[in-house]
């Protein structure tokens, strides 16, 4: 094209320009972005909850329930601890700062969000309940997306009684136990339906 370019009296400078410019954004995706940051901003102004459990649920697997529900004050002191790393902070951690950063907005706009649930919690999506925003079970870090879809297929049967049911029905590892139960979902459940005699 170069050679046409001349022939029809280009300016040098064009050519070279075109011959270092990979990609021009075009006009009409960058239209498309500031519509869609117009829309994002109307959702976060007038449906805040909804706006939340979206942006969260987009990113449930990189969501931390254990420390988030925690509240505002262990939010706000794991960013910084990130932001004191700098550069150090490992790629898992950049991407948590930018969930940290939103929940802080969240707590800072009176929304609660409420500890995982073993009986109301989906599987990988944050619910708007009257209370606040239900995280799903895979929010709940080491407890992945299928072990969460094989715990609420397991409690549309019935509710879980006890540990061993999640573990039987559920088909929960041990270690998804454990983290259900430091998570205190299981708090209100018996580890076993035997009966103790002593």
């Amino acid at each position: 094209y170069e050679e046409i370019m001349k022939n029809n009296k280009v300016p040098d400078w064009y050519i070279d320009s075109c011959k270092r410019i990979k990609y021009m954004f075009p006009k009409a995706h960058a239209t498309a972005y500031v519509t869609m940051a117009f829309r994002i901003a109307w959702f976060k102004v007038n449906f805040p909850e909804a706006f939340y459990a979206s942006f969260f649920s987009v990113r449930a697997d990189e969501f931390d329930a254990n420390l988030i529900v925690k509240g505002a004050k262990a939010v706000w002191r794991t960013i910084e601890e990130i932001e004191a790393k700098g550069n150090e902070a490992t790629q898992k951690e950049k991407n948590m700062l930018t969930i940290l950063e939103v929940a802080l907005e969240m707590f800072q706009r009176g929304i609660k969000l409420l500890p995982v649930s073993i009986e109301k919690s989906h599987a990988d999506r944050f619910q708007i309940v009257e209370e606040g925003i239900l995280p799903p079970l895979a929010s709940l870090q080491g407890l992945g997306v299928t072990a969460a879809h094989n715990l609420v297929e397991a409690r549309k049967e019935k509710p879980f009684v006890t540990w061993d049911d999640i573990r039987i029905r559920g088909k929960a590892s041990k270690p998804v136990i454990d983290i259900l139960a430091a998570h205190g979902c299981l708090d209100h459940l018996p580890q076993t339906s035997q009966l103790s005699l002593f």
